[in-house]
């Protein structure tokens, strides 16, 4: 399950999260501090005729865009129900997962999970959007592959959806993103696109300035959760964009080696950014079992990651990169 909270931000309670505030910092001064930067806040409506209302204050909701408020919102919804189903939580982006062999067993522990968090909701003043919150499954099995999940909250039955989107990466049935890959080869296309314009063949751009383009506008879009789908079989789809990104900063033609652009553009290949991004999302893991370095599908030392040798299965370069 998918859950989407209608305006969340723009619903906080104020004198909720002053209590739960004051539960968990036990400097008064400090929680009346950061309320005045959330709540001190007011606004006018202005129409097209230059009408213009009178001044009110908002007496709920917290400022889009400050970096303080995803932390206050996690610490306003710290305190979720417990559920059947594990949950994951990313400021206001909820997921409730739940694994079993039976579809009815599914659809009951979900139903119910979901059936759970509805008087919290309204006791803190959250609204759940019934038309964006959504259920998928995954699995592997091509005979169930048309089977919807059929999850009911205050007796209606939630929209499913095949291809869910969640925290920006399209998830598909069999964990293949290759919807995801796909959408992310037309973004790239279009970044591409504006780097040629930087580089004309009697005008444009330098080397170095259309190799700190390309970081920032290519391989920053390209990299996004990286460590989610490195290892999918559909990689190649980015990596011919990436190498179009690559002979704009060097100026090669279509017959130069995919392998000797990114030692020409003094990019690292694309499997050991991959790869860099991946080994430093898992040093900050918290392992409950083992530490880091001693665990096995992590074969680095956690506090100086080595990436040298390329350990997936994509493209690699004949030549060491430099």
């Amino acid at each position: 399950m998918f859950v989407d909270l209608t305006a969340a931000y723009d619903t906080v309670w104020h004198r909720g999260l002053t209590c739960k505030l004051l539960r968990l910092l036990p400097d008064r001064h400090m929680v009346h501090m950061i309320m005045e930067t959330v709540s001190n806040r007011s606004f006018t409506l202005t129409t097209g005729n230059g009408q213009r209302s009178r001044l009110r204050r908002l007496k709920n909701g917290v400022s889009h865009g400050s970096v303080l408020v995803p932390l206050l919102f996690n610490i306003y919804t710290s305190d979720l129900p417990a559920t059947i189903s594990r949950k994951y939580a990313y400021a206001d982006d909820l997921a409730i997962m739940h694994a079993d062999g039976d579809w009815l067993a599914v659809e009951g522990a979900l139903s119910k999970d979901m059936a759970t968090p509805a008087e919290y909701l309204q006791t803190w003043k959250l609204k759940l959007s019934t038309t964006k919150t959504v259920s998928a499954v995954f699995h592997l099995n091509d005979k169930e592959g048309k089977r919807e999940l059929k999850v009911n909250f205050t007796n209606e039955t939630l929209p499913f959806c095949s291809e869910p989107r969640y925290l920006g990466v399209t998830l598909d049935r069999s964990l293949t993103y290759c919807r995801h890959l796909e959408s992310l080869r037309k973004k790239l296309t279009s970044r591409v696109a504006l780097l040629r314009r930087l580089a004309g063949s009697d005008w444009g751009a330098g080397a170095t300035t259309l190799r700190t383009a390309t970081l920032a506008l290519v391989h920053s879009t390209a990299e996004y959760c990286a460590p989610v789908w490195c290892r999918s079989a559909h990689t190649r789809l980015i990596d011919l964009t990436l190498n179009d990104a690559l002979r704009i900063v060097t100026g090669c033609l279509r017959p130069t080696p995919a392998d000797n652009l990114p030692i020409l553009a003094g990019i690292q290949p694309a499997e050991l950014r991959c790869r860099g991004a991946t080994l430093s999302l898992g040093c900050h893991v918290d392992w409950t079992h083992a530490p880091l370095s001693a665990h096995p599908s992590i074969g680095c030392n956690c506090t100086a990651p080595q990436i040298e040798t390329p350990i997936c299965t994509r493209r690699t370069a004949t030549h060491q990169f430099f």
